[in-house]
Order: C-alpha cells, then sequence, then structure tokens
C-alpha cells in the first residue's frame, strides 16, 4: 500500500532554507538557528495540554503506575534519554518510567527503519513489561502515523491507560486514539524530512517538561533544588552537599554530617538540620508526608 506524505507538515518543504546548500557556513547556521528558534513558541501554545498531561502521569505516580514510552527512530530514542535520565535525576525507581522503541535494543544505536511499520509489535512490547491500568503511555512521533507507535496506543486504551500522543502534525491517527494530544505544530524542516531537527527538539522540549513536571508535582523538587539526587559517584556526593547547604543555609561541616547520618539520602539530611531532628525523625516525617520536604517543615 502507497503512503502520501503530501499532508505532512513535517514533510513539507521550507522556503527558508531552498537555497540552503549555496550559502556561506556562517548562513546556513543562521537558517538553522533562526528555524530552532520557533520551536519554543510552538511548545508554548500547547502549555495547557502539556500541563493536563503532568497532573495525568503524577497522579499514575501517585498510583504506583508508571510512565511509558513508545517511539520509532529518533522519537523512541528520545523517548529512551528521558527516560533513562529520571533515576540519577530525581532518585527515582528505574522501572518508573521506561522508554521503548521499535526494534529493540539494537535500534538505540543503529537504525532499524522497517521496525517502526509493525503494528503488532508495539502491543508486544508493552506486554513483555506488563502493561497495567494504572500506566500512562505515550506515543511520540513527528509524523503522527507510525504503525508500532499507533499499535501500542491502541492496546493501552483497551487496557484502560490513559493514553498521550506527542507529534508534529495536526489531525493524526495518534491524535485519534490519544486521551491527551500534545501536537507540536513546528512546520517544515530546514533539510526537508529531517524529522531529527525541529520534531526532535519540540519532542525533547515536551519530554523534560512531562518528566520534570511530574517529579516536582510528586515531591522531587525542593524550591528549585533536586533533592533526591542519588549519591552514585564524586560528583554526585558533592552536588549533595551543595543541594543541602542551598537548602538549609548551613556550613559545609554540617551538610557532611547530616549526610553522613541520613545514609546519603539527601531529603533526609536537609529535613533534619531544617527542623533539628535526628535521622530517624526525619524519616518517619518523610515517609508520613509522602516525601515534600515543605509538608515536614
Amino acid at each position: 500500500m502507497s503512503l502520501s506524505l503530501k499532508h505532512f507538515t513535517t514533510e513539507s518543504r521550507n522556503h527558508a532554507s531552498a537555497n540552503i546548500d549555496t550559502v556561506s557556513s556562517l548562513e546556513m547556521l543562521t537558517i538553522i538557528n533562526n528555524e530552532d528558534q520557533k520551536v519554543a513558541l510552538a511548545v508554548a501554545k500547547i502549555l495547557p495540554a502539556i500541563a493536563q498531561a503532568v497532573d495525568t502521569i503524577q497522579s499514575a505516580f501517585a498510583a504506583g503506575g508508571r510512565l511509558l514510552y513508545c517511539g520509532a527512530g529518533t522519537s523512541g530514542r528520545l523517548g529512551i534519554l528521558d527516560a533513562s535520565e529520571c533515576p540519577p535525576t530525581f532518585g527515582s525507581p528505574a522501572e518508573q518510567v521506561i522508554g521503548l522503541i521499535a526494534g529493540g535494543k539494537p535500534a538505540i544505536l543503529k537504525a532499524i527503519e522497517n521496525a517502526e511499520d509493525n503494528l503488532h509489535a508495539g502491543q508486544q512490547d508493552l506486554q513483555v513489561i506488563d502493561l497495567k491500568e494504572n500506566d500512562v503511555v505515550v506515543g511520540i512521533a513527528a509524523s503522527g502515523r507510525t504503525p508500532y507507535v499507533i499499535g501500542a496506543m491502541q492496546y493501552a486504551r483497551q487496557q484502560g491507560c490513559k493514553v498521550i500522543s506527542l507529534c508534529c502534525n495536526e489531525g493524526s491517527k495518534m491524535a485519534e486514539i490519544a486521551d491527551i494530544t500534545l501536537d507540536v505544530i513546528v512546520g517544515p524542516e530546514v533539510v526537508t524530512g529531517s524529522s531529527r531537527m525541529k520534531a526532535g527538539t519540540a519532542q525533547k522540549m515536551v519530554l523534560n517538561m512531562l518528566t520534570t513536571g511530574a517529579m516536582i508535582k510528586s515531591g522531587k523538587v525542593f524550591g528549585n533544588l533536586m533533592v533526591d539526587v542519588q549519591a552514585t559517584n564524586a560528583k554526585l556526593i558533592e552536588r549533595q552537599k551543595k543541594i543541602i547547604m542551598e537548602a538549609t543555609d548551613c556550613s559545609r561541616e554540617t551538610a557532611e554530617l547530616a549526610l553522613t547520618e541520613s545514609g546519603h539520602h539527601c531529603k533526609t539530611a536537609i529535613v533534619m538540620i531544617l527542623t533539628n531532628t535526628n535521622v530517624e525523625q526525619a524519616t518517619a516525617s518523610l515517609q508520613q508526608h509522602k516525601g515534600f520536604i515543605r509538608q515536614c517543615i
């Protein structure tokens, strides 16, 4: 069956870059940069829908559910990137945010272009990780018509999951399936069809918002400080100390002592200092208030 791309904004030709192969390097990069500046404005237009998605994801987290990204090619890799950054950034369980890509792990490093055309593979990948009703599934595809993603979204709807669509074309098949539609219309790419560029940048920006927003609303951030950072290397241990000092306005020595006593649990150390309590009391308070520092103090 033939596929027509003429109705896809992401596949149309960009008149601003029509002669990009004839200009100087600086002019070429200026054209690219001018187009990139349009991405943030496109994201700004859909902030209410992104906020709805953040609240949906946070509610799923509170109920023990997961955030599952499904994509192919660049979109799949961006989902995996965002998912992989959550544990070291927010101290979240590795299984709380998961990225799935058409073609599996080999497709992360090497393009497997035909994998995206398998309508049933998305469902199969969700079955492998035991999709549950309280999970949220986000389908990611610049085009909005990728079969792998559509198959995953359809299966998720059948299981009663909340389903979110993230794409860069209006009126997509993915949007028809989704409970929440995130259409970031960035317009034609600088190089026609290269949706890893503006479309990819837009997807990355939105994914950042989804996880960061949901984690903030889950108590992972105090002020603007990343208080659930895990001490997995020397840099992160030092970051913990700095965060404790910033959050409590204490000395380095006080921060180091509290961090040691808390078993290098940044949140507990902060609560200990701010409430003048011991590790057992601070731990109990955090448990009582579901990890929200502000409620502890």
